[in-house]
């Protein structure tokens, strides 16, 4: 297998440092917004951005994690015995602004599940998506508001973030 760096850590460094200051300028700070990360890359992204955030306006927005294993439509494709997680909203989603933040957008089916896992905590007033890499091939009528990087890829290939918190070094690569 080939790959081929996308982005490298000083680069992941500077999207998230962008996507923090449009998320500050899209919503007029960051007062009511709730940050929630994807699992599994979402979650340590949705805290570097939180870390952003709060270097920007001072104010540290609350944190939720998502597992959306029962939300996919392709449970039943996938593993026999799914590794499942516990959902998390620390704070009352009703009538809030909620940032979603995974690492890679491609079809909209995370997302999509993400959205439907995310109803369960309540109905916010607003969901917003915020992604390191898209990709695209969308099969699902959803994108991003605010992107790290744009990315044309092959069906065939594959985009692999790595991070630190995971993976033990930050990069983005391309797979073929």
């Amino acid at each position: 297998m080939a790959e081929r760096v996308l982005m490298t850590e000083p680069e992941i460094r500077r999207a998230l440092a962008r996507i923090a200051h449009e998320i500050v300028e899209r919503n007029a700070g960051v007062g009511d917004l709730i940050l929630v990360g994807i699992r599994t890359r979402g979650v340590p992204l949705a805290r570097r951005l939180a870390e952003k955030l709060e270097e920007l306006e001072n104010v540290h927005p609350p944190l939720g994690e998502l597992d959306i294993t029962f939300y996919r439509d392709d449970l039943g494709r996938r593993a026999l015995h799914p590794v499942v997680h516990r959902s998390e909203v620390p704070v009352d989603v009703n009538d809030r602004r909620i940032v979603l933040v995974d690492d890679v957008l491609f079809t909209g089916r995370s997302i999509r599940a993400a959205m439907d896992a995310l109803m369960d905590f309540g109905r916010p007033r607003a969901i917003q998506l915020a992604i390191l890499v898209d990709r695209g091939h969308r099969e699902l009528p959803i994108r991003a508001d605010y992107v790290g990087k744009n990315v044309p890829t092959a069906r065939d290939e594959e985009v692999q973030v790595r991070l630190t918190e995971t993976d033990g070094r930050d990069e983005v690569v391309i797979v073929r």
